[in-house]
């Protein structure tokens, strides 16, 4: 377990705490290069260290103002379809405790499941997703579950009011289509001119794909695609948001493509800004 900035805190001393994170170290469904698996163990360690405090931009002190566990990492060995069993078992249960869930990926298949987790609570739930790509295809190479098709899952099983895509720059004709058809709001990277203010009536669950950003922020991911968004911009979106914050994920990091670390420490950076907006709506 890492210390996250010097506020992590026993699970067992603390009980009744408010974020839990938990890892899911899976990557099968993914289409192109594996490596995601290894997202939760860098973030962990990126978040190690003197050289970060705990506190946010916006002045939330994650030691001080909240109570932030680590449960661990979901078992993802075996089969398949219980690691993604196992994924929304386990953030059901830090919902139980009326917590919320922080899910470190692993590749974008697990959100799938988390959503179905927070649906599950949360009857009426918006999701924001950052990405370079909307993940809508109704299937890639026959999968139904690949990591390039979860929110067309959660829009067809109805677990999302609302889909805002943020930072989208490598959208197909076919994915367009799918999000007409299902009412998804796609912000892409050529409309973004300053800061989108983007507000949301129902709780919220944010998806962050690590793609997202610019590769020249982050070139630890599988699929590098270039013209995103710089962790400044991300961050403004996450600052300038208008919701309550239920839970979130953060996916797609690939450690093995970055050895200096950078996109380990700017999804360290993304989780300290949700989890102070969480604390802090």
């Amino acid at each position: 377990m890492s210390d996250f900035a010097g506020a992590l805190k026993s699970a067992e001393d603390h009980p009744d705490y408010r974020l839990a994170v938990i890892g899911v170290p899976f990557d099968e469904k993914s289409s192109f290069r594996r490596g995601a698996a290894g997202g939760p163990a860098a973030i962990r360690a990126a978040s190690t260290g003197k050289c970060y405090n705990p506190c946010t931009e916006l002045g939330v002190d994650l030691e001080t103002d909240t109570v932030l566990v680590d449960l661990g990492d979901v078992d993802a060995s075996g089969d398949v379809d219980k690691t993604f069993m196992r994924t929304e078992q386990a953030v059901a249960r830090i919902l139980g405790k009326k917590a919320v869930p922080i899910v470190l990926g692993g590749d974008h298949s697990i959100t799938l499941h988390a959503v179905r987790a927070m649906a599950g609570r949360f009857p009426d739930l918006d999701v924001l997703h950052f990405d370079a790509h909307p993940d809508l295809y109704t299937d890639l190479y026959g999968d139904r579950l690949s990591h390039a098709c979860p929110m067309m899952r959660i829009m067809e099983e109805g677990l999302a009011k609302t889909l805002v895509q943020a930072g989208i720059r490598a959208a197909s004709n076919d994915q367009r289509a799918n999000a007409a058809k299902a009412g998804v709001r796609m912000i892409e990277m050529k409309d973004i001119r300053e800061t989108p203010a983007l507000e949301f009536r129902n709780p919220l669950y944010v998806s962050f794909d690590l793609d997202a950003l610019d590769p020249a922020f982050a070139p630890g991911v599988s699929h590098l695609e270039p013209g995103g968004l710089s962790v400044r911009q991300a961050v403004a979106i996450i600052q300038a948001l208008k919701a309550r914050i239920v839970g979130f994920d953060i996916v797609e990091l690939n450690a093995a493509r970055d050895p200096s670390g950078i996109t380990a420490a700017a999804a360290f950076k993304l989780l300290k800004e949700l989890a102070g907006r969480v604390v802090r709506p």
